[in-house]
């Protein structure tokens, strides 16, 4: 098995989207229930030693780009708090074995990320059960595709800025009383930021509020010896696209439309998350890291 260190093409590294990969199911989604299953690192991720002894809380563990994270971070070291639906317990708990396998703690600590006291009560179990917390990537989000405006409720659009906005702003500010000079927030933004679809105005406009949102934190915690930056990825096969993220016709063309002409897979995520909360990226801080198959961005 070829791990991420193993020289490859990387148009071909993964597969294109087929008519195969049209499917359905109701959110937030079981990532061990889709065809094909993502590929989060459980087999190809190596760890080098990179994180050892770091206490991390990852958002939206249990699948996609959070469970490559939660499973990087567990390589490279570092303990880890997973955060995911209690709906996704199925897949967590999978994430939760990984994270043991590799010789590190993993606290499941289920919950709504729209609840401003679970995000608080997340930062307290952390501290709590890690002794710490010096990495905080948040990685959960809603995206829900609706075509017009006009059929844009109110409920939703609330419900997309509190899953995807309103959350790091309630963990970053109960997390950075207890994060050490050397610690790092990680934040997940998208190329919908850049290049926003028609059909996912709440959540492009979320995700443009998240480099904003990170850029002036880093100038506010600077001082403090804390990092925040941002990864913000292209299109990638998650639960997130098949349980209302995208109509189902169009994920037989998913991320064709990337010079490398295939989605990206979330273990080909995880690499830029480890960097940016590595002391590797010492210099880093306010930047957004894309991760988009060649699609430029300003």
């Amino acid at each position: 098995m070829a791990d991420q260190y193993t020289m490859q093409d990387p148009s071909v590294q993964y597969p294109k989207a087929g008519p195969e990969w049209k499917q359905k199911q109701e959110a937030p989604g079981i990532q061990q229930e889709m065809q094909p299953v993502p590929d989060c690192g459980e087999q190809s991720y190596r760890g080098t030693g990179r994180l050892i002894g770091r206490k991390a809380i990852v958002t939206g563990a249990d699948s996609g780009i959070g469970r490559a994270v939660a499973i990087a971070f567990a390589r490279e070291g570092a303990d880890v708090v997973l955060s995911y639906l209690p709906e996704e317990e199925a897949d967590a708990q999978q994430v939760v074995k990984l994270v043991q396998e590799a010789g590190r703690t993993a606290v499941a600590v289920p919950g709504d990320l729209q609840d401003e006291q679970y995000c608080q009560q997340l930062v307290n179990t952390a501290v709590e059960k890690l002794g710490g917390l010096d990495i905080l990537a948040n990685v959960a989000g809603m995206q829900q595709f609706v075509e017009d405006i006009a059929d844009l409720t109110t409920e939703q659009f609330d419900a997309t800025f509190k899953t995807n906005v309103y959350s790091l702003f309630w963990i970053c500010k109960a997390a950075i009383p207890h994060m050490k000079p050397g610690s790092t927030i990680i934040n997940t933004s998208s190329i919908q930021a850049y290049k926003p679809s028609p059909i996912l105005l709440d959540y492009a406009t979320t995700k443009s509020a998240i480099n904003t949102f990170s850029k002036a934190l880093a100038g506010q915690v600077a001082s403090k010896g804390i990092r925040v930056n941002v990864v913000a990825p292209g299109p990638v096969w998650t639960p997130l696209q098949v349980s209302g993220g995208q109509p189902q016709e169009k994920l037989a063309q998913f991320g064709e439309q990337t010079p490398l002409g295939r989605p990206g897979q979330p273990v080909e995520m995880a690499p830029a998350y480890v960097y940016l909360a590595s002391p590797e990226s010492s210099y880093v801080s306010g930047e957004t890291l894309n991760a988009n198959g060649g699609t430029p961005t300003p």
